[in-house]
């Protein structure tokens, strides 16, 4: 049986199993330093032994950030026609890779 459950990272929700990287919003955490994310629900994969918080549990999941990157670029074009006007902008989201130690 694999433990699985939801943890609350950047104001977003992921459902994570232990030992799986995701890659969330930038936090604001040096690279290969643990940090503790709110976990809002525990299961196992039978969907049975189910834990719901109330927001959240009073055990923490422990996770180790890998890296900080950068997505993929976004291309932004303001466009007006008979006019000659033209403006290009680029935008590329910050990013952090994270490792689920334990739930």
């Amino acid at each position: 049986m694999v433990k699985l459950a939801v943890v609350k990272a950047s104001g977003k929700q992921y459902m994570v199993k232990a030992g799986d990287e995701i890659v969330v919003d930038k936090l604001n955490i040096k690279e290969n330093s643990q940090i503790a994310l709110d976990t809002l629900a525990t299961f196992n994969d039978e969907k049975s032994d189910l834990k719901l918080g109330n927001p959240n549990i009073t055990s923490k999941s422990k996770a180790k950030v890998i890296e900080h990157l950068k997505g993929d670029k976004i291309n932004i074009l303001k466009f007006k026609s008979k006019v000659r006007y033209a403006k290009r902008k680029g935008f590329r989201q910050a990013l952090s890779k994270i490792k689920i130690i334990s739930i």
